[in-house]
C-alpha cells in the first residue's frame, strides 16, 4: 500500500491573510470575506496539492524544515521575484550562481521561507 498528499498544511497566525498572499502566487480564487474568521482555509492551486491554511497560536520560532520551490509559468525568475515581493513576500537569500541556476529565498508574510526557481524557459537557454 502507499500513499499519495491529501494536503500541505501551512500553520500560521491569520489563515485567512496568508490564504489570501498565497492565493495571489498561485493566481488561484482568494477566499472570500465570509471566511476572515476561520480557523481553517483552504486553497486549490491548479496543478498541484491543497494547501490548508491552519490558524496556531504561536508565532513562527525557528528555519522550515519544509519549504515550497516555485517555478514561474510565465515569466522570468527575477520578475516573478519582483511580483512575489510586491504583493507581500520579503527577500532573505539570493542563491543564485553566474551560469544562472540557483534560487532566491523569499518568505511569505508571517515568515515562512520558499524558494524561486529559473522557469522552464531560462533553463533550456543555459542547457
Amino acid at each position: 500500500m502507499t500513499a499519495r498528499f491529501h494536503n500541505i498544511c501551512v500553520d500560521c497566525r491569520d489563515a485567512y491573510a496568508l490564504a489570501g498572499f498565497w492565493a495571489q502566487v498561485f493566481g488561484c480564487p482568494p477566499p472570500t470575506e465570509e471566511h476572515s474568521g476561520d480557523a481553517e482555509i483552504s486553497l486549490r492551486p491548479e496543478g498541484g496539492p491543497e494547501l490548508l491554511f491552519l490558524a496556531v497560536p504561536e508565532d513562527k520560532a525557528v528555519k522550515n524544515r519544509l519549504h515550497l520551490d516555485l517555478e514561474p509559468t510565465d515569466r522570468t525568475r527575477a520578475q516573478e521575484v519582483a511580483r512575489l515581493i510586491e504583493i507581500g513576500a520579503t527577500h532573505v537569500a539570493d542563491h543564485t550562481r553566474p551560469d544562472g541556476s540557483g534560487w532566491i529565498v523569499l518568505a511569505d508574510p508571517e515568515g515562512n521561507e520558499f524558494c524561486v526557481l529559473r522557469s522552464v524557459a531560462e533553463r533550456r537557454q543555459h542547457d
